[in-house]
């Protein structure tokens, strides 16, 4: 089964990277793991699709080739922060420019969704998450759900830090969501 990741913040030590290779160790051999890297990506222009950059294909066949797709994300403002909907915008684009029976990599595709927030634990941008990802066809998991909160402490050290509690609630999601998967 091979899941891909998908950050929703670029920040190189981001607190949903750290959730997410927190995730993958939690995950271990039950899974092969990769990261969607997607830094370079240009901002959704429809004049694009002509003449596809050859960033936004590989981009476009990494996600076809995941088995399912999980999303680690902050929350800006309320909201799914601009690069994660910019990403999954140009996924939401027919294979064949113009064609929307040609389908798109994210038809059909299994998805969770995580994030680490401020006192809001990523609710609101995981319920968008939750109606976006159902409108652009894919797979759903909205629940189990897991939202965590930075504190003050880990803001200054950059350092993501779980309780005992918060991880049973991720093995729980990950529990839920390799059986999901295979549903």
């Amino acid at each position: 089964m091979n899941i891909l990741f998908i950050i929703g913040s670029m920040r190189e030590k981001s607190f949903n990277r750290q959730l997410a290779n927190k995730t993958k160790e939690l995950i271990g051999n039950r899974a092969n793991i990769s990261y969607l890297d997607y830094k370079n990506l240009p901002y959704m222009n429809q004049d694009l699709e002509a003449n596809l950059p050859e960033e936004i294909k590989n981009i476009k066949d990494q996600v076809n080739k995941a088995d399912a797709i999980w999303i680690f994300t902050p929350e800006y403002n309320g909201m799914i922060p601009g690069v994660l909907k910019n990403l999954l915008d140009w996924l939401s684009r027919p294979w064949i420019p113009g064609n929307y029976a040609s389908g798109t990599p994210l038809k059909g595709k299994p998805v969770t969704f995580s994030g680490v927030g401020g006192r809001n634990q990523t609710k609101s941008c995981r319920e968008m998450l939750n109606i976006l990802l159902k409108r652009l066809g894919m797979k759903v998991m909205s629940e189990p759900s897991c939202g965590f909160s930075f504190t003050p402490e880990m803001q200054k050290t950059d350092t993501l830090e779980l309780t005992n509690d918060d991880i049973q609630l991720l093995k729980d999601q990950i529990d839920a969501f390799l059986s999901f998967i295979k549903s």
